[in-house]
Formats: structure tokens, sequence, C-alpha cells
């Protein structure tokens, strides 16, 4: 099997190029490469409390399906081994849409000889990645106070799969609004009342 390239060779943010059309003439992208991402939730859904989100340190960059697959499978298996199936949830937040294009090369000895030069620097497709955009989270993993702990190690470790610093985020779901002091909307309510009638006593 032949082994990826580092996964930082494609982080770079690109134009975004997903189309691939029914009509022969339109269609630039002969194949859709494969998506090896498997799933893309883990665990179950109920009501938990927090919600722990991997976000990327860079504000755009490109991941492969093939780092998410592995980032996800890594976090999975950290959070079920110890949890099973019924202590959390875990989401992928992003999906692969574009298509990586890569220029045919040979390696070797006489490898500059098999290039093609500009002439056809469109490139083969050679695989997808999926674009982040600045402050959007990568995975969200949901559950309770308890297992925070075991839910930020598991963040942890999937960040060693992505090509790119990542920080943790922990949100609390269902945070109750903030308390306003006790009559403050009766007060002015009151004063909005009051001063109609006080208008129409001094006409009177």
């Amino acid at each position: 099997m032949a082994k990826l390239r580092n996964f930082a060779c494609y982080r770079d943010y690109k134009r975004a190029y997903t189309r691939f059309s029914k009509y022969k003439n339109l269609c630039y992208v002969r194949s859709r490469p494969h998506n090896r991402i498997s799933r893309y939730t883990g665990g179950t859904q109920e009501k938990y409390q927090y919600n722990v989100h991997l976000m990327p340190a860079m504000d755009f960059l490109q991941i492969r399906d093939a780092a998410l697959e592995s980032a996800r499978q890594t976090a999975n298996r950290a959070l079920e081994s110890v949890l099973g199936k019924t202590g959390y949830f875990m989401q992928m937040r992003v999906y692969p849409h574009h298509i990586l294009r890569e220029n045919p090369l040979a390696s070797g000895a006489g490898a500059d000889r098999l290039s093609t030069g500009m002439a056809h620097n469109y490139g083969k497709p050679i695989g997808i990645a999926a674009q982040i955009k600045r402050g959007q989270p990568i995975f969200t993993v949901k559950t309770n106070k308890d297992n925070l702990p075991l839910a930020r190690k598991a963040m942890k470790r999937a960040s060693y799969k992505l090509p790119c610093h990542c920080s943790i985020m922990v949100e609390e779901i269902n945070k109750p609004a903030p308390k306003t002091l006790k009559g403050t909307k009766t007060a002015t309510k009151e004063a909005k009342t009051a001063a109609p009638k006080a208008v129409a006593k001094a006409s009177a």
C-alpha cells in the first residue's frame, strides 16, 4: 500500500473545487475520490450538560478525510473504552467537499522526463479535504460534568492526528439566563402608565 504524504502538505486554504457535472464537456473532474470517513457520529443522543469543542488555532485550513477519520477513531476509542456507548455523544462538524488535485510526477531517476510541465497542469484528483473557516469546530463531544476530564483528554488525542494546533473549548448546555433585579420590569411599566395620567391631569 502506498504511503500517504504528510497531512500538512495539503493544509493551505485554496479556492473550493467541487464541480462535478453529468455532462462530459462541463465536468473537469473525471472521477470523485472515495470518502474515507466511515461514520460522523458516535455514542448516544441524550440530555447532556456540557459541550466540548475541538477548535483549530489557524484561521483557514484544509484537512484531508484520512486525517479526520484517524482523529475520529482515536477520540471515539478513548471515550468508548471508559464510558461505553451511553455516556457521551461525539459528532464530526465538517465534511470533505473539496477535491484535491495534483500534477502527476514520478519518483526516482529521470523523474523530470515524465512530468507534463505547465502544458497540462490541471492535475488529477488524488483525494478530498474539508475546508475549515475561522472559529468553526471540527469535533464536538456532549457529556456530563463528571466526564469532562475524559472528554478533554479524547479531544487532545484527536488533535495529534490533525495538521494544525488546536484548542479545546468547554460550553455549558442550557445555561440559565442571568437573573434581573426584582421590581425593575414592574417599576418601568408603572412609570410608563403613570406618565400619560400626569399629563392628562395637567391639561385638565
